[in-house]
């Protein structure tokens, strides 16, 4: 094997083995874009950085000093378009918006793959740790550090049996929850009262105590508490 190719594979390797051990922490998750996905995009970002590299190979015939090539505007190519791919990972569901960390990930992902493409390996190999430090380590850390914990809550009533607003946020209260926000609706012809709000609190399981007093509620015709996710 020619050094040339040598140097090739050189880079094409440590794009693949780079994107698929930062692919490896996403499907460990269950994230929906993983293993394969990341592998695939790092490795085909070094493929297209290695055109701009080696320009003779692929343009044979051609004198080399005719021959005017820009990595940098394949770089933006390149980071343009894994937008696309990006934003296919990342989906609403309610007040939920999830797939912001793995399209980070890819974006990520990408720019490695032209770090490892033009032979950047120092920087390349310190990001590639970084970014798996990143996703598994401080996963842990933001478990561990309080936050708010959002939900979406809607409690509906009988129009004759609606309690108050002060007692609905008396209610809530005790279960260590605050209100962010409140709405209200007339539903069912005007038969039902319906209170919508945005509540938050530090431990998610106050949402499944207030879920369990609240099914003792026998004003209450329905309920429900939906978490408010990344």
């Amino acid at each position: 094997m020619s050094d040339e190719c040598l140097e090739i594979a050189t880079h094409l390797g440590a794009a693949w083995a780079a994107g698929s051990f930062i692919g490896l922490e996403r499907s460990i998750h269950g994230r929906p874009a993983g293993f394969r996905t990341h592998a695939l995009v790092c490795l085909a970002s070094a493929v297209l950085m290695l055109l701009t590299s080696y320009p003779g190979e692929w343009l044979k015939g051609i004198p080399l000093e005719t021959i005017q090539t820009d990595p940098t505007r394949m770089a933006q190519g390149i980071m343009t378009g894994i937008g696309f791919l990006g934003a296919g990972v990342i989906f609403k569901e309610r007040l939920t918006i999830r797939g912001l960390t793995t399209a980070a990930s890819i974006w990520m992902t990408a720019a490695l793959g032209i770090l490892y493409g033009i032979g950047f390996f120092f920087p390349a190999v310190l990001v590639t740790g970084a970014v798996v430090g990143t996703l598994a380590v401080f996963r842990v850390i933001e478990y561990r550090i309080p936050s708010k914990q959002y939900a979406q809550l809607r409690l509906r009533y009988a129009r004759a049996a609606t309690p108050d607003e002060a007692t609905v946020y008396a209610l809530i209260g005790a279960y260590k929850a605050r209100v962010a926000s409140m709405s209200y609706r007339l539903v069912e012809c005007g038969k039902a009262f319906e209170y919508g709000m945005v509540i938050h609190t530090y431990k998610e399981i106050h949402f499944s105590r207030l879920a369990d007093r609240l099914r003792q509620e026998t004003d209450l015709l329905e309920f429900s508490i939906s978490p408010v996710g990344e």
